[in-house]
């Protein structure tokens, strides 16, 4: 099993749901303040926020490489595909990258998907994502949590080195007396904004603005989303 697949088991279970609506809805605002008329959304995993941001004015398109978070958005009549977006052949008034999809791109991949998603865009076509701060690895994201269910038992341990946040995943799921055990490990990078706003730019993304977002914290921020243009 992939390990995002393994994460996508858990993830209902996390308690994040209100926190993670919110960020959809800034982001959904952010989008539509262009007025797209058509959408895609990478990284769509089971398409929530394909779902919330779809309506009759704009057509949403989701893609994920998780051929099972494609079958679960279809499931909810999201129009998406497994499929890498250099492979994507339309072009879309907007593109959005939500909840950490940045985060899992190693370095050396991050200008290659910049210049992809350049690709998908018309021109003055806006790209929108957020990304973890370093306060958000740092104090947020790091530690270890246990929930203790009746048909299965999650276990998360996280850590942060070296710019990279290491999370383990192990879980026990109930099959008649006996356990199934999964265990993945996930990995996050920690990316400086000034880092993606250089290397936007040299994409040719202009970097419109940044908004701070308080997804877990109160005291300070441990997301930013980016808004760019496409010039």
């Amino acid at each position: 099993m992939h390990n995002l697949d393994l994460y996508a088991l858990v993830e209902e279970h996390l308690g994040f749901e209100e926190e993670i609506n919110s960020l959809y809805e800034t982001i959904r605002n952010l989008a539509l303040e262009s007025n797209p008329s058509t959408l895609i959304d990478i990284g769509c995993g089971q398409g929530e926020f394909c779902k919330q941001i779809a309506n009759k004015d704009l057509k949403v398109f989701g893609v994920d490489l998780s051929q099972k978070q494609i079958d679960a958005a279809l499931k909810k009549g999201v129009d998406a595909q497994s499929i890498d977006i250099k492979d994507v052949k339309e072009k879309f008034d907007c593109a959005t990258a939500v909840f950490d999809v940045i985060n899992y791109l190693p370095k050396e991949y991050i200008k290659e998907f910049f210049t992809h998603t350049y690709d998908l865009l018309n021109d003055e076509g806006y790209f929108i994502f957020d990304i973890n701060s370093l306060f958000g690895f740092e104090e947020i994201a790091q530690g270890t949590l246990n929930i203790d269910l009746d048909d299965k038992f999650i276990a998360i341990d996280a850590n942060f080195d070296d710019d990279i946040l290491y999370t383990d995943i192990t879980l026990f799921t109930k099959e008649k007396d006996l356990y199934k055990k999964e265990f993945g490990t996930i990995e996050q990078y920690y990316y400086d904004n000034d880092f993606l706003a250089a290397t936007l730019k040299k994409v040719g993304f202009e970097v419109t603005k940044i908004v701070e977002f308080n997804l877990h914290s109160e005291d300070e921020c441990d997301k930013y989303i980016f808004v760019c243009k496409r010039k």
